[in-house]
Formats: structure tokens, sequence, C-alpha cells
């Protein structure tokens, strides 16, 4: 199937609530990293302000973040912990642009309502394994064919993939051909991918046949120790000869990854953000420009991956997109719980993700 990206449709200024609204307010912060009274609270839907008479879109919008307005009249959105003292932040709690803040949520909807007047946070119903995914697989595909050429997809890995050769060849294969524009994930992902292509093991248990090794659960911790000593990840894959896997991919690829860390991480590898919020800043980074995310059994990652992304691109040319947003895990709750954080624009699909990347990868014909 063909894929055609939806058409925007901004909101009509000229209806009489909007054209006779008045401008946003703007107050200064009198302390860093304190947003004044009453300070607007972002979604990831596109949203405008009214400035001299005139809406104005903040195009990198995200949740639970603010908007300032700078002396030279640009638009940023900031989080609360980047604020600085007389930053002059968006105040208001309304969104229907009574307060000159109008939420557009309904900027790709394909009927003449999309721009009209319309519940802004309804959330989406969720769904189960007992679900048809059969077009949810088709579209996909369409999208990911679309968006090696004129996208930029973000994956964000879970380790499961780790544990299976064929799901880790699978998604070695995705980088490789270039459905892959970069990638987050947590230190096991990347330690069990390198034991994996170091030891052909995953936390000792062998890739190939599931077997448990003898010692086993010695093996991630010998190749952390490895690649600490290395110094990187590209220099304990040259030193070793490894020569397979996601890492070794991205690396080859020169496709960029952003590692965060958590309290419970061996080692953890040089790479791991430590610091959460150099973490995270990292991760957001890498995700301005995506124009499709795939979060994959990673409940954390994919909470925060989606809390960063916003539901619409500006794209060089001026026009407007969509941003495509995934969730997919074993477990109903997960899929679930990030459309009740308020990613209202993900796609949620409950399976088994060694299963899912076999199935895409063999879908655009790269891997069978």
């Amino acid at each position: 199937m063909a894929f055609q990206l939806p058409q925007y449709r901004a909101p009509d200024f000229f209806r009489e609530e909007l054209r006779a609204a008045p401008d946003a307010v703007w107050r200064a912060c009198e302390q860093d990293g304190v947003p004044p009274e009453a300070f607007h609270s972002t979604s990831m839907f596109p949203e405008y302000f009214k400035i001299g008479g005139v809406w104005r879109l903040a195009e990198e919008s995200r949740m639970d973040s603010h908007v300032v307005l700078d002396d030279s009249g640009t638009l940023r959105v900031v989080e609360m912990r980047n604020l600085k003292r007389g930053d002059r932040v968006a105040v208001g709690r309304t969104e229907n642009g009574s307060q000159g803040i109008y939420v557009h949520a309904r900027g790709f909807l394909p009927d003449e309502d999309a721009t009209g007047p319309g519940e802004e946070f309804v959330f989406r119903q969720g769904r189960s394994r007992e679900t048809a995914y059969a077009r949810d697989y088709d579209k996909l595909i369409a999208l990911l064919r679309h968006e090696r050429e004129y996208g930029r997809v973000v994956w964000v890995l879970g380790p499961a993939f780790t544990f299976d050769a064929r799901a880790r060849a699978a998604m070695q294969a995705m980088v490789e051909r270039g459905y892959v524009h970069g990638l987050l994930a947590g230190n096991a992902l990347a330690v069990h991918d390198l034991e994996g292509g170091y030891l052909h093991t995953a936390l000792g248990q062998d890739i190939y046949t599931q077997k448990s090794m003898p010692n086993g659960h010695y093996n991630h911790m010998d190749v952390i120790r490895l690649v600490r000593r290395a110094g990187s990840i590209p220099a304990f894959l040259r030193e070793q000869s490894v020569r397979d896997g996601i890492l070794y991919a991205l690396t080859r690829q020169n496709v960029p990854f952003v590692l965060t860390g958590s309290i419970r991480d061996d080692g953890p590898l040089p790479e791991v953000y430590a610091d959460a919020y150099a973490g995270a800043q990292a991760m957001r980074g890498l995700l301005r420009g995506a124009t499709t995310v795939i979060c994959l059994a990673t409940m954390l990652h994919t909470i925060a991956a989606g809390n960063m992304t916003p539901s619409f691109r500006c794209m060089p040319d001026g026009s407007i997109r969509p941003v495509y947003l995934y969730c997919v895990d074993a477990s109903e709750f997960v899929v679930n719980k990030l459309i009740d954080r308020g990613s209202l624009s993900a796609t949620t699909m409950v399976a088994n993700v060694q299963d899912f990347i076999i199935r895409v990868a063999g879908g655009l014909g790269i891997f069978g």
C-alpha cells in the first residue's frame, strides 16, 4: 500500500472567538527554574499564541513545558528546570483562545470539522491482545518506506531484542537498510547486544538455543569490563572483532544513539548517561526532528520519549506534518499507561516485540 501524509488544517483564525481574542499574557520568572503563577503548561499538540494581534505557532511543543517569548520575538518551549530569571513565560489556563492561547488538537483530522472547536484532550481507546493488528502492520510498513526517504525514524528499544538471535539480526538489518535514523535505549540493551556479539549469549543464555551456559551470569559483567577497559563501544567492537548486532550496525552506519542509565545499571558502559537530566537533554536532542518514533518493550523510556515528542513537525518548506508514535509491548498495561500519560497521538500494539520486528523487517523485504 502507498503511504500519503495527511494534510494539516490550520485553525480558522477568522472565527469570531479567535479573531476577537486578546493577546497572550507573558510574565517574567523571578528566579531560575520557577515559572510565574498561572503558567501555561504545554501539550504535544500544535499551540498558537496571539502576539501583536497575530496568532503564532510554537514549533517545538511537547508535554509539560513552558513557552518563553524572547526579546527577538522567538517562541521557545522550555522545561521548568531550564527556565531562567527574567524569561517571559506565557500564562493562562484556558486553551480555547480566550486568553490568547489556542491548542489545536484536530489539525490532521480529514473532515471539515478539523478547524472548529472540540475536545482537546479526548483520550483514545486502548487496545488489547485480542485486537487484530494486520492493518497496523501494513500501515507501519508503508510509513517506514516513506520515512526512509523523506523522514527521520527514531527507535526506543528495551533489551528484549538481544535475547533472540533472529530478532537481533532483524533489528540489525533495519539499521543497515536505512530504516533507523536514531536510537534511544538503556544500559541493558547495549550490554546484552554486545554480549550477544562477543559470546553469543544474553544474560548467559545462548541467543540461538536459549540454553543457559555454565557460569553464564558472569558473561555480561565480563563484557562490561572489556568495554570499560577499551574506553568506548566502538573501541570494544574493534578490539574484540565483533561483527554483528545492533550496536555494531549503529556504529558502522554512523547512526546516533543515546543510552540513558538507571539506578540499577551494572557498570555502566562508558557511553551511558549517569546523570538523568543530562540524559534527558540528550534524548530530546535526538528526538528533535524525528517524524516517526517507535517504542518497543521499555515502559519508562517509552513514556519519557512520548512526553518529549510533539504530535507535529514544522518542515523546512513551511509545511506541517504529523509525528507518528508507536508503542509495542507484550503488556496491555504498558501501552495503556502511555496513553494515560497524555501521549494521545500514539498507535499501540500488544505484541511480542521479537515477533514484531521480524514481521516488520520481513514485510519490508529485508529479512527472511
